[in-house]
C-alpha cells in the first residue's frame, strides 16, 4: 500500500484576501498583480485559451473562466447581475482555483470578488502604459460603483493621474466614490453628464453595470490624444459606446475571439481591424503611435488576468502566513480505495428482506 500523499491546498477567504491587500498596500497589490498578468501576456502562446463558457439569463450571467499553461490550470465562477443591488448583494461575485497541470491537484481556492476588481485595474494599467500619452494627468470616470475606486486609484498610483471628473446617473454613487477617495491628493470634479466629465480628459475610463446596448461616449465628445479605457461592455448586447466612436479610434483588445462577441466590438463588422495586447506587450505591433492618436482599449476581462491574480495571491499569502488548509479532497492510504474514505458510514449494510409483522398473541388471564 502506498503512503498517503498530502494535498496542501489552500484556502483564501474574503477576509484573508482583504488582510493581505491591508500588509502589501493597495498600490503594491495591485502593481503586483500588474506586473503579473503583464508577465503573462508577454507568454501568450504557452497557454491553451478558449472565451469563457457564459450561461444567461433575463437577470444576468454566470460565467467560467478557464485557462492553462504546461504548469498550471485556473478557472474563475464569476456572475453579473446588475440589479442585485436591490436584494442586498454584490453585482459581481466570484471564486477561483489554481491547481497543478501534472496531477490535477487543487493547489488554491480563492474568493476573486475584491480580486477581480484588482485585476480588472491592473489590466488597464498594464493597456494604458502602452496606450495613453506619458503625459496623460486628467481621467474622467464615467460609472462610479463598484469598480472605480480600483481604477481611480490604480492610474493615480501607476500612472500619475492627479484629476479625476466623475459622473455617474446615480448621484449616490459618485458620492459614495468621493468619500472613499478623501485623502488619496486627489483633485476631484463632480459633473452633471458624461458630455461634461469628458472635458479636457486625457483618459476616459467607463464603468457601467446595466445590461444593455448603452451609448455612454459619441465621436463628438472625443479629443485628440484620449486614451479610452472601455470596461462595462463585458457581455453580449452590453455595450457602452458609440460604434462611431471605435471608427475614430485604435482599437486593442484582450481575446479577439471574445471580445467580438462580448466588448463594444460585437457592434462592427468581423472584418474591423483590432489588435490583441499581447502584439504590444511583446513588440510584435506598436501601442500608441502619436499624440494625437486616440486609442480604444476594449476591455472584457480575460481568463489570463485571473490566472495571474491567483498566481499572485498564492506567492503573496506564503510571504505573509495567510490563508488556511482546506480539506477539500479526501486523504487516503490507498488512493485506489476512495470507498474506505467513507469508513464506518460504509459498514455491512442488512441486506434481508424485513420479517412481516405477526400477529399478537393473547393470554388467557
Amino acid at each position: 500500500m502506498r503512503p498517503s500523499t498530502a494535498l496542501p491546498t489552500r484556502f483564501l477567504s474574503a477576509h484573508a484576501v482583504c488582510e493581505l491587500v491591508r500588509r502589501e498596500g493597495l498600490d503594491r497589490t495591485l502593481a503586483g498583480i500588474a506586473q503579473c498578468i503583464e508577465e503573462d501576456f508577454q507568454r501568450w502562446p504557452a497557454f491553451d485559451k478558449s472565451a469563457r463558457v457564459a450561461s444567461h439569463s433575463h437577470d444576468g450571467v454566470i460565467e467560467l473562466m478557464p485557462i492553462s499553461d504546461a504548469r498550471r490550470y485556473s478557472f474563475k465562477y464569476v456572475n453579473g447581475h446588475p440589479r442585485n443591488t436591490t436584494r442586498g448583494l454584490p453585482t459581481v461575485m466570484a471564486f477561483g482555483v489554481l491547481a497543478d497541470v501534472a496531477t490535477g491537484a487543487p493547489e488554491l481556492v480563492s474568493e476573486l470578488t475584491l480580486t477581480t476588481a484588482l485585476r480588472t485595474a491592473a489590466t488597464s494599467i498594464v493597456a494604458a502604459r502602452r496606450l495613453a500619452r506619458p503625459d496623460s494627468r486628467v481621467m474622467a470616470v464615467i460609472g462610479n460603483g463598484a469598480q472605480s475606486e480600483f481604477q481611480a486609484l490604480a492610474f493615480h498610483h501607476l500612472l500619475g493621474i492627479d484629476t479625476l471628473r466623475l459622473f455617474d446617473v446615480d448621484p449616490g454613487a459618485t458620492a459614495k466614490l468621493v468619500r472613499n477617495l478623501a485623502g488619496h491628493h486627489l483633485n476631484i470634479v463632480i459633473c452633471a453628464s458624461a458630455a461634461e466629465a469628458v472635458l479636457g480628459a486625457d483618459i476616459v475610463t467607463t464603468l457601467t453595470a446595466d445590461k444593455t446596448r448603452a451609448t455612454i461616449l459619441h465621436a463628438d465628445m472625443l479629443a485628440p490624444g484620449m486614451h479610452l479605457n472601455a470596461v462595462g461592455g463585458d457581455c453580449p448586447g452590453k455595450t457602452e459606446l458609440a460604434t462611431d466612436v471605435l471608427r475614430r479610434s485604435r482599437v486593442f483588445v484582450e481575446y479577439e475571439p471574445q471580445t467580438r462577441i462580448e466588448g463594444d466590438l460585437q457592434q462592427m463588422p468581423a472584418d474591423f481591424p483590432v489588435t490583441e495586447l499581447w502584439r504590444v506587450l511583446t513588440g510584435q505591433a506598436p501601442g500608441r503611435a502619436h499624440p494625437a492618436e486616440i486609442t480604444l482599449f476594449d476591455s472584457v476581462g480575460f481568463a489570463l488576468e485571473d490566472f495571474s491574480a491567483l498566481r499572485f495571491l498564492q506567492e503573496a499569502a506564503r510571504r505573509h502566513g495567510l490563508g488556511e488548509p482546506l480539506d477539500l479532497i479526501p486523504q487516503l492510504p490507498d488512493p485506489k480505495n476512495l470507498f474506505a474514505a467513507l469508513g464506518e458510514a460504509a459498514g455491512p449494510a442488512d441486506c434481508s428482506t424485513p420479517a412481516a409483522p405477526q400477529p399478537a398473541t393473547r393470554h388467557a388471564a
